[in-house]
């Protein structure tokens, strides 16, 4: 009797803590909340006379035959495809995390208001990639194509266990924050704006990769070791197909790049910038967020070491490129 009282106590202080961890994403997300017009773009519009994407994502210095201009233009490319795909993959984040949300409809009520909160979030930068979306198309050259539909990708995604899509979704809002911190918000030769955008989209991703967590967690307490495997296999699956979206867009994006550029190059450049321009898209949206040490070690804590290997084995080609 008393082991089991002491059982029920435990539980009672694992809800309390998630309780509280709720309750702290809700209170950050009063103290950042903002608003697309009045303080994100504030009437301004891009200047193209400077770079969007760093160094450190673009990887744009590692091909010394472009001048600064095509540097500056090729930072400008993946920038634009860098608001596009976070567009894309918080379709499926917003729907998967209002979905979450009816596991709590009539239990821990805080959990419950900062899942609504994370959804209606994730629906504001939707709105706010997408408005994005239209300035630059209105003043970069014509030809720019998209390899995905948001919507198909989503109900892809959708379709895959909620343990693999949590741990997707976890990766993604990790590297979020690994990418402002580290390579956008020290750099001072970014468009204004377009430095702005991510700024602020990091301000309510930084709640959003807790909650993240506190899901998967819990999703991952619901498992037998036969849902695990299939988890893993979903896991597995999902990151081959968002390298395959990386790859498509990787290549639309450098014949994009080479007819916009003004000048011809020879063979072995444009071989360079394609590889170039995968190689980025890569460690932008895969490798950053799978070396994140608290994201492998969350993945580790979650997966036997059999399970473990498949995964790793399953990323070594894309990493090891």
């Amino acid at each position: 009797m008393q082991a089991a009282m002491q059982t029920f106590q435990n539980d009672d202080t694992q809800i309390e803590t998630r309780t509280s961890r709720y309750a702290r994403a809700i209170k950050a997300s009063k103290r950042v909340r903002w608003d697309i017009d009045a303080d994100v773009i504030r009437g301004r519009d891009f200047d193209f006379g400077q770079t969007f994407l760093p160094a450190g994502l673009s990887k744009v210095e590692e091909l010394p035959f472009l001048t600064s201009d095509e540097r500056r233009m090729m930072s400008q490319v993946q920038g634009r495809t860098y608001a596009y795909v976070f567009g894309l993959v918080e379709r499926f984040i917003g729907a998967k995390i209002l979905e979450q949300s009816g596991r709590h409809w009539l239990g821990d009520q805080t959990a419950l208001e900062a899942l609504v909160r994370f959804s209606d979030e994730e629906l504001k930068h939707q709105e706010l990639f997408r408005r994005i979306e239209r300035m630059l198309e209105a003043r970069m050259p014509g030809g720019y194509r998209k390899a995905a539909d948001p919507n198909e990708v989503a109900a892809a995604v959708l379709s895959k266990s909620t343990w693999s899509v949590l741990a997707l979704t976890c990766l993604i809002e990790l590297f979020t924050q690994v990418h402002y911190q580290q390579s956008i918000e020290p750099q001072d030769d970014l468009s204004p704006l377009w430095k702005d955008v991510f700024k602020y989209h990091w301000m309510e991703e930084v709640q959003h990769a807790m909650l993240d967590e506190l899901e998967w967690v819990q999703e991952d307490r619901r498992m037998t070791m036969r849902r695990k495997e299939q988890a893993v296999d979903d896991l597995i699956a999902l990151v081959g197909a968002v390298d395959v979206i990386l790859q498509a867009q990787a290549a639309a994006d450098a014949e994009y790049f080479l007819k916009s550029a003004g000048r011809r190059f020879n063979g072995e450049e444009e071989t360079a910038i394609r590889a170039l321009m995968l190689r980025a898209y890569r460690w932008q949206y895969i490798v950053s967020g799978v070396q994140h040490t608290h994201f492998g070690d969350l993945l580790a804590g979650m997966t036997t070491e059999a399970q473990m290997g498949r995964i790793q084995a399953a990323l070594a080609p894309i990493v090891g490129a």
